[in-house]
């Protein structure tokens, strides 16, 4: 706009000195400046696209195919347009990027009239996350630089990778036995299938219950008493409060902490136990931009801005999936496992007291902890004391650390599992299984 100012500025100037040389000059200017504003407009315009994603949910290691089909709607050719499929920056870091692009998302490209254009990329998948794919923003404006028309095109896809699953030698958490049914030490359901013996039949007893041998040869009616017994399974509560992890190895050790919440999960599931999730993280869900859109761009950041899912989330509500057995609850916690991201919100002491009323007595709470202050320890010895079976698994590389973290949850009645490092996920029962 003020190209236009200054020309008209020089033109009225020409015009009250009576120039006619800088009066041409500046009819020119304004006549190349009102067509190339023109034509970058109806350039821009008649451009459209659409993107094709060959999966929109991966392991760790998958190959996922992107295709755009970009065409040219007009019948004017398109000098240039830069065409760019936007993917979140956090998707780059840390080295090695979550997400390794094979091919070139970035092009600058030609397009004649009524014509179409392919670009092909693929995404490899080296971590776990929820990401968007796209828009698609082009970029195109007039042969002399004077005009710039930035589009936000095709809405964007969302990639969930899923966490890896690793498997485990053994699982040991209610009690020291591998994953199967157990005795439990307070009474909850009785197992018709296991008689613990035989009692005088009491008024009330249902007809079910009447040992009828035992009734026969002692003259008298008699009940059959059953075992408590059921399966324990457990509730994962993760901790995931950002201060909880040191800055220096803070993305090593969360994502080592979602990689063991996921195998025991599916150690869980494959035993046919009930497995349930808590955590204080936050959803990458709760970032798509909903509201905010701002479609006068006039550049490639606001492009960028607009395009990119919201930054930041003042999410405080825990992440619960409800404890319960089967497949469809596996893929529940693997997806709020591959979409959790760290947050400043509610402490681990917080979280257990926002979600205690929601836990079963029936399952076992197992938390994944790296940092155990007092807070903590204090919270899952409450847990324990009010009735529930409590153990923990401790993401410390530093033995000294573990023995210090150990000690407090000790103090409190909760054995801890050292959860070193990655290869330690599979072994880090074996102890208590073989014991």
């Amino acid at each position: 706009m003020k190209w236009f100012a200054g020309a008209c500025l020089l033109l009225l100037i020409a015009l009250a000195f009576d120039l006619g040389l800088l009066a041409y000059a500046m009819y020119a200017l304004l006549g190349v400046m009102i067509a190339s504003r023109f034509l970058a407009r109806t350039w821009a315009e008649s451009l459209a696209a659409e993107r094709e994603c060959n999966r929109l949910t991966a392991n760790v290691g998958d190959l996922v195919a992107v295709v755009l089909h970009v065409r040219n709607r007009g019948g004017l050719p398109v000098p240039w347009v830069l065409l760019e499929d936007l993917l979140p920056r956090h998707a780059f870091l840390p080295p090695p990027p979550r997400l390794l692009v094979k091919g070139k998302r970035l092009q600058l490209a030609m397009l004649k009239g009524r014509s179409r254009k392919t670009i092909l990329y693929q995404l490899e998948c080296n971590r776990r996350g929820y990401f968007q794919i796209g828009p698609l923003v082009l970029e195109t404006g007039d042969l002399f630089g004077l005009h710039r028309r930035y589009r936000v095109v095709t809405d964007p896809h969302f990639l969930m990778v899923y966490p890896e699953v690793l498997a485990l030698e053994g699982y040991d958490v209610a009690s020291r036995r591998p994953i199967g049914e157990i005795r439990m030490s307070y009474r909850l359901y009785e197992d018709p299938t296991r008689i613990a013996g035989v009692r005088r039949f009491e008024p009330g007893d249902p007809l079910n219950r009447v040992h009828w041998r035992a009734t026969a040869r002692t003259g008298e009616l008699h009940s059959k008493v059953y075992e408590p017994s059921t399966i324990a399974g457990a509730t994962l509560v993760v901790d995931f409060h950002r201060d909880a992890y040191h800055p220096r190895d803070r993305d090593f050790r969360s994502e080592l902490a979602v990689t063991a919440a996921a195998s025991l999960a599916n150690a869980l599931y494959e035993m046919n136990q009930q497995v349930g999730l808590v955590t204080n993280g936050r959803d990458a869900a709760d970032r798509i931009r909903q509201e905010g859109w701002d479609y006068d761009i006039r550049s490639r950041r606001a492009a960028r801005r607009v395009a990119e899912m919201v930054e930041t989330s003042d999410r405080l509500e825990p992440l619960v999936v409800p404890t319960q057995r089967g497949a469809e609850q596996l893929m529940r916690i693997l997806e709020t496992l591959a979409r959790i991201e760290l947050t400043d919100g509610l402490t681990f002491a917080e979280l257990l007291a926002e979600t205690a009323g929601r836990l079963p007595r029936d399952a076992t709470v197992l938390a994944i902890l790296h940092a155990v202050p007092d807070a903590t320890a204090i919270a899952l010895g409450n847990l324990r004391r009010s009735g529930f079976a409590v153990s923990a698994v401790l993401n410390l590389y530093e033995i000294n650390d573990y023995e210090q973290a150990a000690g407090r949850l000790l103090a409190e009645g909760i054995e801890a599992r050292h959860l070193r490092d990655r290869a330690s996920i599979g072994t880090v029962c074996r102890d208590y299984v073989t014991r």
